[in-house]
């Protein structure tokens, strides 16, 4: 079925295939689980501390969170990545369906987690606040919020218009564009004899913006960072924008 088929939001979808999983099957997870590790030595969390992976995909990184001592549930609004997460459940580690629009559980986290740019897939730009205002009522008095976002002006300087990549056998044709608020990424490719179009869109939020949305949301920023060693943020050379914010 086509996107033009489609009537659910992109996102309801395209994460939903297994088309998604097969493009972005080399993603280089050893260097994501080296971010965390980094992450976890600066933030000192005591074991046993309750965490939230918000828009957890897998579960992958929540189950890297919970081998480091966490109690950790995964949250995701893709049911067939969920499906794909429980079988690593235990008695610390947790998963479940649920839109980051919306409170999970009210006053239950220490931390909560957003990470490698799980944000910004919305329409509508309010729609960032209602999930950092579901944030800051998850979390506990003095809870602290990880985004791991793109540095959308670092992004937007070095934005490839147009690749080629094959994965599984299947060609994947990616063009990219940038409409003033939102990056788009167009994904076309033919399997079986089907043409298959997605789209994937993510709002070019930056470091200003986000410090605007934490600070109408209740929270302060604490630290920035540009990349996943934890170094500082630098406009124009990071590729990451990483921000830790303590609910007031």
């Amino acid at each position: 079925m086509s996107m033009t088929e489609r009537k659910e939001k992109w996102f309801e979808t395209w994460f939903d295939t297994s088309y998604y999983h097969i493009l972005y099957q080399n993603r280089d997870f050893v260097e994501a689980e080296r971010f965390i590790t980094n992450l976890l030595a600066f933030l000192k969390l005591p074991a046993g501390s309750n965490c939230l992976d918000l828009a957890c995909g897998k579960g992958r990184h929540s189950v890297f969170l919970n081998k480091h001592g966490l109690k950790v549930t995964g949250v995701d609004l893709s049911e067939n990545s969920i499906n794909e997460a429980k079988p690593f459940e235990n008695e610390t580690l947790t998963f479940d369906v649920h839109d980051m629009r919306t409170v999970y559980k009210k006053n239950e986290y220490d931390t909560v987690f957003n990470l490698f740019t799980s944000f910004g897939y919305f329409d509508d730009y309010e729609d960032n606040l209602k999930v950092l205002n579901s944030v800051n009522e998850m979390l506990v008095a003095g809870g602290q919020l990880v985004i791991d976002f793109m540095n959308a002006d670092f992004v937007l300087d070095h934005l490839v218009k147009e690749e080629e990549k094959t994965m599984a056998g299947i060609k994947f044709h990616i063009t990219r564009n940038y409409d003033g608020s939102h990056i788009f990424k167009n994904i076309h490719f033919t399997d079986k004899g089907k043409e298959f179009n997605f789209q994937e869109k993510v709002q070019a939020i930056k470091k200003e913006e986000f410090e605007d949305l934490l600070e109408k949301a209740g929270f302060e920023v604490q630290h920035v960072f540009g990349d996943f060693s934890l170094a500082q943020f630098d406009r124009s050379k990071s590729d990451r924008l990483i921000i830790i914010a303590e609910k007031k």
